[in-house]
């Protein structure tokens, strides 16, 4: 098996680090990752300048082959499977914070895991919750062992990808789960440079219901979340509606 290692928090984050060592139970690992951090950066693919690729021995895998990329997490993907020969598998992570509900929208992780999965690659998002004492990366790459392994004897439908969410310290087990309305409420801050013109900061705070069920839920209640995701976001019970009020335009 040939598994593909990336992420957005950049070639030199532990979680990464702990995810590429940890899958060589699994097969052939190479990592191809940012330069720099890239969180939040969504599905973006670079087209307006070129894009630069560098082996990176510095970055600790030791014969793992890590290149980075002064891209995106998509560009990085894309990169490594056209010039490293297509994998077997993708994983992304593992992320330094959770992506439940809605932050799939704009995760350069989950963005990573599309990526594959829009190649037609078997692919995983790992992220962990970043609220314990400390980042047990051990802990969750042990367990993305275990669910890469089981996805690759499963195998994954057509335009499916799975996002999975470590709880802070040891989990108490696994749920399958449903996206959650988990979201960051933006908030705008305007401060002044030195010239007195005005500059911006978008910030935010998570929120979102723990339903019983959802990726949010089980995250806060010490288990490990899986959602399958889909890249049909078509609105399928709608089709009807639309074509209906569309012949009345």
């Amino acid at each position: 098996m040939r598994i593909l290692v990336s992420n957005d928090d950049g070639i030199f984050s532990p979680g990464i680090k702990a995810l590429g060592l940890a899958m060589r139970a699994l097969g052939e690992v190479y990592v191809v990752a940012p330069d720099v951090e890239q969180s939040a950066v969504g599905h973006g693919i670079t087209v307006r300048r070129p894009l630069r690729f560098k082996h990176t021995a510095s970055a600790g895998f030791g014969e793992i082959p890590a290149y980075r990329v002064d891209g995106t997490p998509a560009d990085c993907v894309v990169l490594g499977v056209h010039l490293l020969g297509r994998p077997d598998l993708v994983v992304s992570g593992i992320n330094i914070g959770v992506n439940l509900g809605l932050d799939l929208t704009h995760s350069g992780t989950v963005a990573a895991a599309l990526e594959g999965t829009s190649l037609g690659i078997p692919s995983i998002a790992f992220s962990l919750d970043t609220s314990g004492e400390e980042l047990n990366f051990a802990e969750a790459a042990a367990w993305a062992v275990r669910i890469a392994r089981r996805v690759m004897e499963k195998g994954l439908p057509k335009g499916v990808l799975l996002n999975v969410n470590f709880p802070a310290g040891v989990p108490k087990g696994v749920m399958v789960t449903r996206l959650s309305t988990h979201h960051w409420e933006d908030t705008v801050v305007e401060r002044l440079d030195p010239e007195g013109r005005p500059y911006y900061w978008i910030a935010g705070t998570p929120v979102g219901e723990e339903e019983e069920g959802t990726d949010l839920f089980a995250v806060r209640r010490g288990y490990i979340s899986i959602t399958p995701v889909s890249l049909d976001f078509t609105a399928s019970d709608l089709l009807e509606e639309v074509a209906h009020w569309v012949r009345e335009i």
